[in-house]
């Protein structure tokens, strides 16, 4: 009876994660790998499930959506609390390390498979706390993430491009980007340090620079991360409330505060241009940072579960091997 009562308590998300885990726990008994990774498959489906809505849906950008709109406290498709998203982001965290390990394996045996994470929004919307939670549990052997801040010393003698694909992953890899090349359209355009002719021309660089990936084996997933101008004002006066985190406050950031309306206009422009078929924009409310970890955690497993890969073949006679073994 006293089960039957805590079950009627829990929240419907709180039980459907209980059935991921029971299914999950189940494959450790599976007969074949492929019987375990369609298991895994399944329970990812399930997980899935917890979303009114698929996020790949709710926030994908389309052209009548305008970013200086967006609720940054809003948490579309997920009716669940705090507990119930970063319950769903360690079993998530879990799922995205097991894809992960078996697109490296594959990106060792010469697959092209591999994936570019982009993270942008305002200061203070988040995007070191994502990377932080979401890939918590990843493996560092396949993972590199890469900060990109003004272009300074050898990256000014290049094109803008240049220092972007230095940083690109490898077969196999995730490459995380903190900020991107569309610094390179944002910032000339409100602080004018190009000619528009210049920065409007990147437009279309771009896309053609992601296509190219794209159709290389590259998958692209890039978020913006939607914070409301009172959220980033509470994290910018806890910034100067707490010795542990002056080092975050740069005055730089007032300035980009400042001009707000100036970037929402010039983001917006930028995924009216830049949103694709191949490499479309996500538009995720981030006040709430559970919600916005939830999110990208859902993207990121889905867009390696659709891969549809599987383990690499052995390349050699087992027998042989071990007849050698026996010999060594």
């Amino acid at each position: 009876m006293a089960e039957k009562n805590r079950d009627t308590k829990m929240t419907p998300i709180a039980k459907t994660l209980n059935k991921v885990e029971n299914r999950l726990a189940q494959g450790t008994n599976c007969d074949s790998v492929a019987e375990g990774l369609a298991n895994v498959a399944k329970a990812s489906e399930l997980l899935s499930s917890v979303w009114t809505l698929p996020p790949s849906q709710l926030l994908r950008f389309h052209h009548d959506v305008n970013v200086a709109a967006v609720d940054g406290g809003s948490t579309p498709g997920f009716d669940g609390n705090k507990d119930d998203a970063e319950r769903f982001i360690a079993i998530s965290s879990s799922e995205i390390a097991r894809y992960q390990r078996l697109m490296y394996a594959n990106g060792v045996k010469g697959s092209h498979r591999r994936l570019l994470i982009i993270l942008q929004g305002m200061d203070a919307s988040g995007k070191g706390g994502i990377v932080r939670h979401v890939f918590s549990q990843g493996d560092p052997m396949g993972m590199h993430y890469h900060g990109f801040g003004a272009p300074k010393g050898e990256e000014k003698d290049h094109d803008y491009l240049w220092r972007i694909k230095r940083e690109l992953p490898g077969n196999g890899w995730i490459s995380i980007f903190d900020r991107s090349q569309y610094e390179d359209i944002v910032m000339p355009r409100i602080y004018n340090t190009y000619p528009k002719e210049v920065w409007q021309a990147r437009y279309d660089e771009i896309n053609r620079f992601e296509s190219q990936l794209v159709s290389d084996g590259c998958a692209i997933i890039k978020i913006f991360l939607v914070v409301s101008k009172d959220e980033q004002k509470r994290h910018f006066l806890s910034r100067l409330d707490d010795p542990t985190k002056y080092w975050k406050f740069d005055p730089s950031d007032l300035e980009a505060r400042k001009r707000w309306d100036e970037y929402m206009a010039a983001w917006q422009d930028v995924f009216m241009r830049t949103s694709t078929d191949q490499a479309p924009w996500y538009l995720v409310p981030a006040d709430n940072r559970w919600y916005s970890r939830a999110v990208v955690s859902e993207l990121l497993r889905n867009t390696l579960k659709n891969m549809n890969m599987i383990w690499p073949p052995l390349e050699v006679d087992p027998d042989e091997m071990r007849r050698q073994l026996d010999t060594l």
